[in-house]
């Protein structure tokens, strides 16, 4: 069946159809608002959430289903020592489509492995985000007019931030589109997403500097400096306030920027930039609650079409170089990795296998 574990599961045109589809529910909510009645939808969140929760829950109700779950992983049988395996296992008895949020990365794919039922990646760990990046897109495609030839700057957390990894993946597939990288040398991009952006011969640079290309961006794309990823709190304090966007950093910006943040916001973007018109971070949030409508009842359509599944093998004498990977801590699950260009990726989370 259909799952939804990073963006690229879905063609560019099913990209452009999710996003006809949100823009009609936008317009039309009575013709949606009991397309899924009788259907249930499990938020399973071992990781707090405010707006991916509240949103999926949000898109469900408004669709006329039914959602039940946990948001908190010390509210479920986690803490116990049960395995993702076993857990979504047993949830596809009660359900019919998934959502859920993990703090170990690869986690959405060991969840595929096990589901009966459509699963939908909230986000694993560092690792990606897809929904949110949904409604990245959506936000792009309704501010800016289109989805291609746009410099787009990407600011603060670019190492844990999947997000921005989410991000990176969707727009590289629309021509023309350049990307400027902006983080402290200790928070830069991941080096297997820079293996990619040049694999994929996209146009990109790296700056510690946010005001040198402050003037050239269609699109400023914020994050913040995840404390919740750091194991040393003294790495965090020294980074956790390296950029902050006020109104005089924008001064010199294009008046067609769109801001967007996938929030929370601690300190990385001013509250006087609220007013900007250029703001569309809370604009961000409603559209990200209209592709998850969307998604859902995509989902739930094609449920029953092949999932285009991850090519992978099992190589028992490889090992995922990444110590925050669902195969360090799911110890029943075989060790999967993708050959391209030469190299081995683990199939959960995406990290290179430097030396065989």
């Amino acid at each position: 069946m259909r799952h939804l574990l990073d963006v690229t599961d879905f063609s560019v045109e099913e990209l452009y159809e999710l996003i006809r589809t949100a823009e009609d529910i936008a317009q039309n909510k009575e013709k949606y608002c009991q397309s899924c009645k009788g259907k249930k939808l499990a938020t399973l969140f071992f990781e707090p959430s405010t707006r991916t929760r509240l949103s999926f829950e949000a898109a469900m109700l408004e669709l006329g289903g039914s959602v039940l779950g946990f948001s908190e992983a010390s509210s479920s049988s986690a803490t116990k020592g049960e395995s993702i395996r076993d857990t979504v296992k047993v949830v596809s008895n009660y359900v019919d489509i998934i959502a859920m949020r993990h703090p170990i990365e690869g986690a959405a794919f060991a969840a595929v492995k096990a589901a009966d039922v459509p699963v939908i990646n909230a986000g694993d760990g560092g690792h990606c985000h897809p929904t949110q990046t949904l409604a990245d897109l959506l936000t792009i495609h309704r501010e800016c007019g289109s989805l291609t030839g746009l410099t787009i700057g990407l600011c603060g957390d670019l190492k844990y931030g999947r997000t921005v990894h989410s991000l990176i993946n969707a727009m590289s597939r629309y021509a023309g589109n350049k990307f400027v990288l902006i983080s402290p040398s200790e928070l830069a991009l991941p080096s297997y997403m820079k293996d990619f952006m040049k694999a994929e011969r996209l146009e990109y640079v790296e700056t510690t500097d946010m005001d040198r290309y402050m003037s050239q961006l269609d699109v400023l794309y914020m994050t913040r400096v995840q404390k919740e990823r750091f194991d040393d709190e003294k790495e965090y304090m020294r980074v956790k306030d390296c950029y902050i966007l006020d109104n005089k950093k924008l001064a010199g910006a294009k008046k067609s920027l769109r801001i967007l943040h996938p929030l929370p916001r601690v300190n990385e973007i001013a509250c006087e930039v609220d007013s900007d018109p250029r703001a569309a971070y809370f604009r961000q949030t409603l559209n990200g609650k209209l592709m998850r409508m969307a998604l859902i009842l995509k989902l739930l359509r094609e449920k029953d079409m092949p999932y285009n599944a991850r090519k992978s093998e099992v190589h028992k004498d490889l090992n995922c170089p990444n110590p925050k990977c669902v195969t360090k801590t799911e110890r029943e699950l075989e060790k999967e990795f993708i050959f391209s260009d030469g190299e081995y990726r683990c199939a959960y989370c995406d990290c290179y296998v430097k030396n065989r």
